[in-house]
């Protein structure tokens, strides 16, 4: 299994895989990561056809800089077309709709791990997004999160989920899912991306921007846009302000010349730095490296 890299990815803007229009504008958007779709967005009978070209459009994606997620259908016969049609250098990770729990993840693995020794792929080179979007994968977030090394993050559907309960796609439902998620994730060593919100409120930019910031604060690292206006307010969202980076950094000078001078704690900007204050500094510090290199690896492609 290869080492990942950290997950950095802020924003993931959906393309209709059945639609060359949408990923050439996607291709002239800041986006973090291109993730084609080959499911809600792609007509029945338009499937087929959409699964065979989606290698070609990993590539150009690939070749213009940048990182290719693709989200694949169920149920299994289905997604198992599309898993062999998906595994290929351009392609970084799957993204699972409706995981209902751990297990999915691990037979999903094991089919990439054929897919990718026929690829001639380092074993581990695809990895996975699940999708939490029933009652079912709710109760087993914890399993979910903690299947497999191949799972870089997890975020909650919340159209589908509110269907499955029966519940209203609003904040008042759907805050207690996406808290969980947050808590599994951190407890698995994996990435929560989402926000509080349904990712179909697009037209009301400001209303987005808020929600991103918000998501932020609540410990998410990035979320799926459906449309370009979207991303750059997501990019923002879940990126360490300037003078949030400058302040960790002079912050935690100061509390390292204490430590050594044998204490434990001192004062910084009028307020008192210990053990967790310094940590949550050296957190926005290594999440700002983790976006240079991840800025740095786009920018060495195009040029």
């Amino acid at each position: 299994m290869t080492t990942a890299t950290p997950f950095s990815w802020r924003s993931m803007l959906f393309v209709p895989a059945s639609s060359d229009r949408f990923l050439e504008s996607a291709l002239r958007r800041p986006t973090d990561a291109i993730q084609l779709d080959l499911e809600d967005s792609v007509a029945p009978d338009l499937k087929d056809g959409a699964r065979a070209r989606i290698g070609e459009l990993a590539d150009r994606a690939s070749a213009a800089g940048y990182d290719v997620i693709v989200r694949i259908n169920r149920p299994w016969r289905m997604m198992v077309r599309d898993i062999e049609a998906c595994v290929r250098q351009s392609v970084k990770a799957l993204t699972l709709p409706k995981v209902p729990d751990g297990s999915f993840i691990r037979a999903v693995s094991e089919i990439l791990d054929e897919c990718e020794l026929e690829a001639g792929l380092p074993i581990g080179h695809t990895r996975l997004i699940a999708m939490v979007e029933d009652a079912e994968g709710l109760h087993n977030m914890d399993n979910i999160a903690q299947s497999h090394p191949r799972l870089c993050a997890m975020i909650v559907g919340a159209e589908d989920l509110a269907v499955s309960l029966r519940m209203a796609v609003d904040n008042d439902g759907l805050y207690v899912p996406n808290v969980m998620a947050v808590a599994a994730c951190r407890r698995a060593g994996i990435a929560p991306i989402g926000f509080v919100g349904s990712v179909a409120d697009f037209a009301d930019k400001e209303k987005f921007r808020a929600t991103v910031q918000r998501a932020a604060k609540l410990g998410f690292e990035g979320a799926f846009c459906i449309h370009p206006s979207q991303v750059e307010a997501a990019n923002e969202a879940f990126s360490p302000p300037a003078a949030s980076v400058e302040r960790a950094r002079a912050l935690l000078e100061v509390y390292e010349a204490e430590c050594k001078a044998g204490r434990a704690a001192c004062t910084f900007e009028g307020r008192m730095v210990d053990a967790p204050v310094a940590m949550q500094a050296r957190l926005i510090l290594q999440r700002h490296s983790a976006l240079e290199a991840m800025l740095a690896r786009r920018q060495s492609v195009k040029s």
